[in-house]
């Protein structure tokens, strides 16, 4: 009965052994693949050299972290302070490096903000007016840079071309007029801006309103216009 017991004994010694032995050879090659995953270098592409390389200099925190327990949520607050950033994608390069893929925006305007002029982007952010090369719309009134936006997708639903539209104004009845330049002023009502946009071009294109300098479409059912 004891040589049972001892043979027993002897069986969960060399089994503890050896769970002992594989956990510490675990732990070794884990601490071992942890010091292979360590962030070596941040590569940033989308925008001009100059503002890429300031982005992956104010992320070089991340220097020496592991790669594997990175997520979006650190590169968001460092990343979306530049306000010319549309959105962006990380992207993990295994063992060691991180690309992160910039979409610029697009510039839709021009408006005036506490008297200086800035950019509007297809982000809904103001961003620090330099040249109008693109020779875009200036756009005028207290506005809602997300509504702004939304009009600018009516907009290229429709038949106007946006490239053709000097200025916007916006009212604070939110209600917009738009002005092309040819300087045909297009008095938009507060509802179904697809078609008013629509109708104001196909009456513009026609013979008998070619003179005309004003297409007023705030009253249902009638057209005002103007020489």
């Amino acid at each position: 009965m004891l040589q049972q017991i001892d043979r027993k004994k002897n069986i969960f010694m060399y089994v503890f052994l050896l769970f002992l032995l594989s956990t510490v050879n675990n732990l070794s090659l884990n601490n071992s693949e942890n010091f292979k995953l360590k962030i070596k270098s941040i590569y940033v592409t989308g925008l001009s050299e100059e503002k890429n390389l300031k982005i992956s200099k104010e992320l070089g925190e991340l220097i020496s972290k592991n790669i594997f327990f990175i997520n979006k949520s650190y590169f968001k607050s460092i990343i979306e302070k530049n306000n010319l950033i549309h959105s962006f994608n990380v992207k993990k390069i295994y063992p060691n490096s991180i690309e992160i893929q910039i979409e610029k925006t697009e510039l839709l305007g021009i408006a005036y903000y506490e008297d200086e002029k800035f950019f509007i982007g297809s982000n809904g952010k103001l961003i620090k007016f330099k040249s109008n090369d693109k020779n875009l719309p200036f756009v005028y009134g207290k506005i809602n840079t997300d509504n702004f936006i939304s009009l600018k997708k009516i907009i290229d639903k429709s038949i106007l071309n946006f490239e053709e539209i000097s200025e916007i104004f916006y009212f604070s009845s939110g209600r917009w007029d738009i002005k092309t330049k040819n300087e045909i002023l297009i008095k938009l009502p507060n509802k179904n801006l697809l078609e008013s946009i629509n109708f104001a071009i196909r009456l513009i294109q026609d013979e008998t309103f070619k003179n005309n300098k004003v297409i007023d479409l705030r009253i249902d059912n009638y057209v005002i216009s103007k020489k």
